[in-house]
């Protein structure tokens, strides 16, 4: 038997193949106008905005000290449990030591939440236009651009968080409890990364229990879900219980002082709509509601409880402004729904290029906030001109660029200083001569950028720089940054002003001093137990 040759023009192609072909191409148009494709290119336009901003300016302060943590790799530190210094590590062995190498971590981290977000808003029931929608706004958020631009514990503990909204969606919708599991999981990452991941926990139970959701609390998997968290958390928790508890003792130093700002519950939510960006207020806002008082929302309300009890929690313990700042991504996905609902109930199709088109308008206003898109000056003369200050967290702030960017220059300056007076000395004083930092930033900046001036390594009694002690140093002499003449001649038989810095946009280089010390009244070792400074 044969078959006929095909007809002129036609495909030797058996027809089951042409079908499924057919089916393939449809499938791959279909997904290229799918509201998940808006969202990953939405994504990865948030990673290339960081690739591309996160080296314009300098080293942020604390990025200098987690440096320096990741190479004391240990299982604790006073001020942060591990991740952090794992990530500076690992950011410094595959990609080296530079801005983009450091910060690339935080940079897809950031990319990532735009990611879940747009699911998240998948997952409570919307389209196209409220996945976009729900990742454009994370986008534009000042606080998320600065928090993903450099490396810190937050960008993290924004993603561990999102993570575990997005699991507790997944759980009520599917009513599969089995999803405790992944919520342990990232819930047990997250308090490796930062211990106020317990606060995101903590409010998530309150929102269960006050709920209809509260059966889960029946249910053996979420209770093997929190033996997972634990299980992650526990090589912490050792190291905590190893070191007295040494961050609680931090954290009550802390409330002792008048090192952040306090603000009342007015001033605190105004700065929450700052931060999240105006534009982007009615959106998570609509999503509070949409978690109390609409049908659809209502499986869901355990998230809405679980921003309220997060609020209150810190107003109430004067926390941070930005501290809120993974609670929003969940109510954003959720005001996209209420959004997307209102667009098509209006019938008016021209307010969805509309929207997006303020939004995207709007989100390039305030970029500079948290983004250094301009140059110092520059961005000091649109700061004055549009009249908009970012939250002040601490008090003792006085430059004027934000914190965030105040934090990122004279860090080389102030090494090259110090590195001048170090050269001054003969051979055999150098061998014995002490770096002391008054801050873990003064310490890691040494500790850094030291080594092409041909620095030792610093030492200090600020955080988890106390434990790594005063190495074999005797305190013969010492280069001092920062404190008062006045203290140091009491423990010092010869004190001199070196040097004093100075830089025009850092917070810590206000006409500060340097002092070359010499005769330590007191042996070192017996004195370092008396300078411990953790706050």
């Amino acid at each position: 038997m044969s078959f006929p040759p095909p007809a002129a023009g036609e495909s030797h192609r058996h027809p089951d193949t042409r079908g499924a072909e057919e089916h393939l191409r449809r499938a791959s148009s279909s997904f290229f106008h799918s509201g998940t494709f808006l969202v990953i290119s939405l994504a990865l336009v948030k990673l290339l905005l960081h690739f591309w901003a996160n080296g314009r300016y300098g080293y942020f302060r604390d990025e200098l000290y987690y440096i320096a943590c990741g190479e004391h790799l240990d299982w604790g530190y006073v001020d942060q449990p591990p991740l952090v210094a794992l990530a500076a590590k690992l950011s410094r062995l595959l990609l080296g030591d530079s801005l983009f190498a450091i910060r690339f971590f935080p940079a897809v981290a950031g990319s990532l939440k735009v990611l879940l977000a747009g699911f998240l808003a998948r997952e409570l029931g919307g389209g196209r236009l409220a996945q976009a929608l729900a990742a454009l706004a994370v986008i534009i958020a000042p606080v998320y651009l600065g928090i993903d631009n450099f490396l810190s514990m937050n960008g993290f503990e924004l993603l561990f968080c999102v993570g575990c909204a997005y699991v507790v969606i997944r759980v009520i919708k599917t009513g599969n409890p089995k999803w405790w599991l992944w919520f342990g999981l990232l819930a047990g990452l997250g308090l490796e990364n930062k211990h106020s991941m317990t606060f995101f926990g903590l409010a998530v139970f309150v929102g269960l229990v006050l709920t209809a959701q509260r059966k889960f609390l029946f249910n053996k998997w979420i209770w093997i879900g929190g033996f997972v968290t634990l299980v992650i958390f526990l090589p912490n928790l050792i190291w905590q219980v190893r070191h007295d508890w040494a961050t609680l003792e931090l954290l009550n130093n802390v409330k002792n002082s008048t090192k952040n700002v306090s603000l009342t519950p007015i001033q605190f939510f105004s700065q929450q709509i700052l931060m999240m960006h105006p534009l982007n207020f009615p959106i998570w806002f609509a999503g509070l509601g949409f978690f109390f008082f609409a049908r659809a929302g209502r499986p869901y309300r355990v998230l809405g409880w679980t921003y309220v009890v997060l609020f209150v929690a810190f107003v109430v313990l004067k926390g941070k402004v930005y501290y809120l700042a993974p609670a929003y991504p969940m109510l954003l996905a959720a005001g996209a729904l209420v959004v997307e609902d209102l667009i098509g109930r209006s019938g008016q199709a021209w307010l969805k290029p509309a929207l997006v088109t303020v939004l995207v308008a709007g989100g390039i206003a305030l970029a500079p906030f948290g983004l250094p898109l301009l140059p110092v000056e520059t961005f000091l003369r649109y700061q004055k001109a549009i009249g908009i200050e970012p939250p002040r967290t601490e008090s003792s702030h006085t430059a004027e660029l934000p914190q965030i960017y105040a934090d990122q220059f004279g860090w080389e300056e102030m090494t090259a200083t110090v590195a001048r007076i170090y050269q001054s000395l003969s051979p055999e004083e150098r061998a014995k001569t002490a770096i002391f930092g008054n801050n873990y930033g003064e310490a890691g900046a040494i500790d850094f950028f030291g080594r092409k001036y041909g620095l030792p390594k610093a030492v200090s009694a600020h955080q988890n720089y106390f434990f790594w002690g005063p190495r074999e140093y005797t305190g013969e002499i010492v280069i001092v940054l920062g404190g008062t003449r006045r203290d140091l001649e009491q423990r010092f038989h010869a004190v001199e002003e070196a040097a004093v810095l100075y830089h025009p946009y850092a917070m810590p280089f206000e006409n500060r001093p340097v002092y070359l010390c010499r005769g330590l009244k007191e042996p070192l070792k017996e004195l370092w137990p008396k300078l411990k400074r953790w706050l």
